[in-house]
């Protein structure tokens, strides 16, 4: 299959991710809760992993060191500005004190979110396709529990249930378009430096956004299996990155 397939195929694999969310309708709140760290703990393992495994050693081949890392610090630090500045909010726990103005903020800041990972797992599939599968893989396991959440926070918020599902479905629409800008530049221009840019993306939403969630004060039965769920994620990525080889 050729890597314009695959660009095509993850988008629109991740957008209908962004559907997931309806699960929310019919468990309580509770159980809600339950699925979410969890999942969250897998995330954060699984996007670390994907950096450090996957994707650095693949920029070290390409760039030099100085350049890759340099990159790594740029992925890092476009999605902190789009946090600082967007007030973007994954919002992961469903909470009754989000408003419909958040709702607007976290649709924006989603939208910008999954076209940049769009252009950046783009770029890893114009490397390597195996290496953009991880990435993908990486990244969906991400898209999970943030699409539970924002879903929750859209009918929290006042939204219906209809519309909440098709505004989370066009904001998962943006990795496709995302992808698809970056398999046209790389037409015209080199895009290994896509690599390391999904990697500083991967370390900040992994590190900054998701492992806080779990370092919020939770009884050591319910901290051990969210470790245990992080290094499941750490180690999946590991052991694909070790097939690869």
């Amino acid at each position: 299959m050729s890597v314009f397939l695959w660009i095509l195929l993850g988008g629109v694999a991740m957008a209908a991710i962004s559907l997931v969310g309806s699960v929310t309708l019919v468990l309580r709140e509770s159980a809600l809760q339950k699925l979410l760290l969890p999942l969250v703990a897998f995330a954060a393992g699984s996007m670390i992993g994907g950096a450090l495994f996957h994707m650095l050693p693949a920029s070290l081949i390409g760039l030099a060191p100085q350049s890759a890392f340099a990159w790594v610090a740029v992925g890092f630090a476009v999605f902190f500005g789009l946090e600082q500045f967007l007030h973007w909010h994954h919002c992961h726990r469903a909470s009754a004190h989000c408003r419909k103005p958040l709702t607007y903020l976290v649709l924006v800041g989603d939208g910008l979110h999954n076209f940049l990972g769009g252009l950046a797992i783009a770029g890893v599939f114009l490397v390597d396709i195996e290496l953009g599968i991880a990435a993908w893989l990486a990244a969906a396991a991400h898209e999970v529990p943030q699409e539970l959440g924002d879903f929750a926070v859209l009918i929290h918020g006042g939204w219906s249930k209809r519309a909440a599902l098709w505004l989370n479905l066009l904001s998962g629409s943006t990795f496709l378009a995302g992808g698809l800008v970056a398999y046209a530049a790389s037409r015209q221009f080199d895009v290994g430096w896509l690599v390391p840019l999904a990697a500083g993306n991967f370390l900040y939403i992994g590190a900054s956004d998701l492992v806080p969630e779990l370092n919020k004060g939770h009884a050591l039965g319910t901290s051990v299996v969210h470790f245990a769920c992080f290094l499941a994620g750490l180690g999946g990525l590991y052991a694909l990155a070790a097939l690869h080889h």
